[in-house]
């Protein structure tokens, strides 16, 4: 699966002007017959149509034999059912990068320009957080890493149950075992409690959630630290000691997808909030440009669909809705983009800013179907004047 430093890594790479990057990506569906003939044959038309569409234009020769290696490629997909997979190259920089998804691509896409298609890959990034699972109850706590559709066990914390003795006299030794037991397993969430705070401090996980009965969730959750807690997306019922790893992945999946959908639904009420009071919030394609250029931009909301024309300086990549012939800022020629989000993501990429795609949302759409949640705004800084600022 794809690390964040990858997909940043595709983002940064200078194609040079004279070079072409591809990128190639198959999306596996439900086979009509055993063979799961069409959707190699799907691949295959895309890419020898590339090909002659290269040939046609005289394309240099290296994109021409990276698109016959994708094409050997897509003659063996069938054989690798259930991944979604992507292919990134550039044969003039001797560039190529290969990676198994999760089968959530929008469809089978190929795409011949001067840069890397990301926008396929920034559906999944929402999914790219470092996730805990953590199942427990009063004996164990079974701990996992959870990242897109992968689930790997990291650890098993367990505590062992004290012997049974007799009751005694007047059943006093069960009423002292009793209470034995309660303390040993308060004693058990206490060190799962500080086991998780230890984790998320050293930064292995970026969120948490917690499986098992709810009972014991009531026990462990009192002993959580308070920024643990604000880590946790959700909880969902299983019998930890049992449950197979599909079962886990499956939970686990629901309830990030949950979590991301009450957070996409959050940041777009606050982003239109705060546009509309002048604070940190703004709407709009060339407000979006701007904040992005000012490093102001912490999540980046963009509707799912959006398209939308805008200018790029050959010079220094500056991103203009305006269609002008040379840069307002160093007044090189510029180039025309048929879809801004083509530089626009592999620019929020870059500043490792939060990215979310927003769709059905009416208020959204109003508000240009584009908004950003910003850190700071450079124009009300203390004392500095707004022409500086910009």
């Amino acid at each position: 699966m794809m690390t964040r430093e990858e997909i940043r890594e595709l983002a940064t790479l200078q194609i040079p002007e004279d070079a072409l990057a591809i990128s190639f990506y198959f999306q596996p569906k439900p086979p009509q017959n055993k063979s799961h003939k069409e959707e190699s044959i799907l691949a295959k038309d895309l890419v020898r149509g590339a090909m002659r569409e290269a040939e046609k234009n005289g394309k240099n020769a290296a994109a021409r034999a990276d698109l016959s290696r994708i094409l050997t490629i897509a003659e063996d997909l069938p054989r690798q059912i259930g991944h979604a997979k992507a292919v990134f190259a550039c044969g003039a920089l001797h560039y190529w990068r290969e990676f198994n998804l999760p089968p959530w691509l929008p469809g089978t896409q190929l795409f011949v320009n001067r840069r890397f298609h990301l926008k396929p890959l920034a559906r999944l990034l929402g999914a790219q957080r470092r996730v805990g699972v953590v199942l427990v109850n009063r004996q164990q706590a079974r701990l996992f890493d959870f990242r897109l559709d992968e689930l790997k066990e990291r650890e098993v914390i367990s505590h062992s149950l004290p012997r049974p003795r007799g009751d005694g006299f007047a059943g006093y030794n069960a009423g002292h075992a009793e209470r034995r037991l309660a303390d040993d397993n308060m004693r058990h969430f206490k060190d799962v409690a500080e086991h998780l705070k230890a984790e998320i401090e050293r930064g292995t996980w970026e969120g948490l959630i917690l499986g098992g009965q709810e009972t014991h969730w009531l026990e462990l959750e009192p002993h959580l630290h308070p920024y643990v807690k604000q880590r946790l997306l959700g909880r969902f019922a299983i019998d930890t000691a049992n449950a197979t790893p599909d079962q886990i992945r499956e939970q686990a999946n629901r309830v990030q997808r949950e979590a991301q959908d009450l957070r996409r639904h959050n940041l777009v009420v606050e982003v239109i909030g705060q546009a509309k009071s002048n604070s940190r919030g703004v709407t709009g394609l060339r407000r979006v440009l701007r904040s992005l250029e000012l490093g102001e931009v912490q999540t980046l909301l963009i509707g799912d669909n959006y398209r939308a024309h805008a200018i790029e300086c050959t010079n220094c990549e500056h991103l203009d809705p305006h269609m002008v012939r040379h840069c307002p800022v160093c007044g090189h020629d510029t180039r025309e983009l048929e879809d801004v989000c083509d530089a626009v993501i592999p620019a929020a990429i870059r500043r490792d800013v939060e990215l979310f795609y927003v769709k059905d949302n009416a208020d959204f759409d109003r508000a240009g179907n584009i908004g950003a949640l910003l850190r700071f705004r450079a124009d009300q800084r203390r004392g500095q004047p707004v022409a500086a600022a910009v």
